[in-house]
C-alpha cells in the first residue's frame, strides 16, 4: 500500500486547517438563495444514521453528530474511541477541534474591541511592536480576523508528505513568536483588504494580541470570558500540553504498511490561537447558541461575524470571499450557513447554524488519511441532509 499523502506544508496548522475550511463550500451542491425563505427538511433519524454510520467514506475510525436548533434535535455516534480497547464513542468524549478555535479567538478579540481595549483598525505592528516587518505596517487587525492580510507564505518550515514522516515532527515545538517569523519574509501577497486568503498565521497573530491586551495567556482570557460564563467544562486550550485528558476519541493515521497508528498526543504550538483547542460536540453547540444569540457579544460587533468582506474582495482563486470575522459561510441547497470546520491529523469537524439558529449541527469524525479529497464526504452527505427540501431543486456546482 502506497503511504498516505499529505498535503504540501500539511504539518502547518495554518495550511492544514486553511485548507479544511473550504470543505463545505467547495464540496457540496449549492445554490445561492435566500435563507429566511429557504425550507429545511425535517430531521430523518434513520438518513442521519447511516450518514455517519458510513466510516468507510472516508476511511475513519468514528464519527458524532449534532443537530440542534428550533426545528428539531437529534444526537448519534458511530464507531470507537480506541481502536485497541474498541471502546464505542459517546456524545461526551473531546476531540480536538482544529480550527474551530478560531470562533473563540475571534470572540475574545471583539470582546476587548466592545471594552475599548482594542481597535479593529489598529496596525498590527503598533499593537505588537517589534513582530512584524515595518513593510506590513498596512495590515490591521481587522484584516487579521476576516483573513484579508496578504501575510507571505510560511518559509523554512517542515512539510511532511507522508504519515510516517507527520510522525517524525510530532514534538516539534514552536513559540508563537518563531512562527511569526517564517511568515515575516518577503513582501505582501497583496495590498491588505483587497483579496482574501483563509491563513491560520491571522489568528496565531490574534491570540498574541489578547496576551498582549490582557497580560496573560489568550487560553485563560478564553476561559474567563466564554468557557466559565457557559459552563463549557469539556472544552479546554490546552497550551503546551499535548495530551487530550479525560474521556477523549482517539487520532488515527494509516502508514505506508497499511496499519494504523495513534497521532493523539502531539505538540500543537504551531497552531496556538488557530487550532489548538480541545471539546465537545455538546459545548461547541452551546458555544454556537450562545454566539448567534448576543450573549458573548453586543449587537454591533456580533454582526461583523455575519459580514463578508465587499463584493470586489475576493480568493486568490477568483472566487466570492467566504469568511468573515470568525466564521465563514457556506451555501447548501440554498440554505446559509454560518460556522467554521476544523482539522488536525486524526481529527476533521464541522460546526455550523443558520442565523435564525432554525439548524445547528455540529460534526465531529476521525478519518485515517490525509489530504487525498475525499475526507470532507462525511461533511457533505450530513449537510445536505440536514438543508436538502424534499422539493427543493438543486443546482449544478
Amino acid at each position: 500500500m502506497t503511504s498516505t499523502r499529505m498535503s504540501r506544508r500539511a504539518f502547518a496548522g495554518a495550511t492544514l486547517l486553511g485548507t479544511a475550511a473550504l470543505a463545505v463550500t467547495a464540496a457540496l451542491p449549492a445554490r445561492r438563495a435566500n435563507a429566511s425563505s429557504a425550507l429545511l427538511p425535517p430531521l430523518d433519524p434513520i438518513a442521519l444514521r447511516a450518514a455517519i454510520d458510513d466510516l468507510e467514506h472516508p476511511p475513519s475510525t468514528a464519527a458524532q453528530l449534532r443537530v440542534g436548533g428550533t426545528t428539531g434535535h437529534w444526537c448519534g455516534t458511530s464507531g470507537v474511541a480506541d481502536i485497541k480497547t474498541q471502546r464505542p464513542v459517546t456524545a461526551r468524549d473531546k476531540v480536538r477541534i482544529g480550527s474551530i478555535t478560531k470562533v473563540f479567538v475571534a470572540t475574545v478579540v471583539l470582546q476587548l474591541v466592545a471594552e475599548s481595549r482594542v481597535d479593529l483598525d489598529a496596525p498590527v505592528r503598533r499593537v505588537l511592536p517589534g513582530l512584524l516587518p515595518a513593510r506590513f505596517a498596512a495590515v490591521t487587525v481587522a484584516h487579521l480576523l476576516n483573513h484579508t492580510s496578504g501575510l507571505p507564505d510560511h518559509v523554512g518550515i517542515p512539510e511532511p508528505d507522508s504519515a510516517e514522516e507527520v510522525f517524525r515532527h510530532r514534538f516539534d515545538h514552536w513559540t508563537p513568536q518563531e512562527w511569526v517569523a517564517t511568515a515575516a519574509h518577503g513582501p505582501l501577497k497583496f495590498a491588505p483588504g483587497t483579496r482574501q486568503e483563509y491563513r491560520g498565521i491571522n489568528y496565531v497573530l490574534a491570540a498574541l494580541i489578547i496576551d498582549k491586551v490582557t497580560g496573560r495567556p489568550y487560553g485563560e482570557a478564553v476561559t474567563a470570558r466564554i468557557l466559565r460564563p457557559l459552563s463549557l467544562a469539556g472544552t479546554v486550550v490546552a497550551g503546551n500540553d499535548p495530551r487530550i485528558h479525560g474521556r477523549h476519541v482517539h487520532g488515527y493515521l494509516r502508514m505506508a504498511d497499511g496499519s494504523l497508528r495513534d497521532i493523539t498526543t502531539y505538540d500543537q504550538s504551531s497552531c496556538r490561537g488557530e487550532g489548538d483547542m480541545i471539546s465537545t460536540t455538546n459545548d461547541l453547540d452551546r458555544t454556537l447558541a450562545a454566539l448567534f444569540s448576543g450573549e458573548l457579544l453586543p449587537p454591533e460587533l456580533l454582526q461583523l461575524m455575519f459580514t463578508l468582506p465587499p463584493h470586489d474582495v475576493r480568493m486568490l482563486d477568483g472566487s466570492p470571499a467566504r469568511y468573515s470575522t470568525g466564521l465563514q459561510q457556506a451555501t447548501v441547497n440554498g440554505v446559509t450557513l454560518w460556522g467554521k470546520t476544523g482539522e488536525t491529523y486524526g481529527y476533521k469537524n464541522a460546526a455550523f447554524s443558520t442565523r435564525d439558529q432554525r439548524r445547528r449541527f455540529v460534526l465531529a469524525y476521525h478519518p485515517t488519511t490525509a489530504r487525498n479529497g475525499e475526507e470532507s464526504q462525511m461533511i457533505a452527505r450530513v449537510a445536505d441532509l440536514l438543508t436538502r427540501s424534499p422539493s427543493a431543486e438543486v443546482s449544478a456546482p
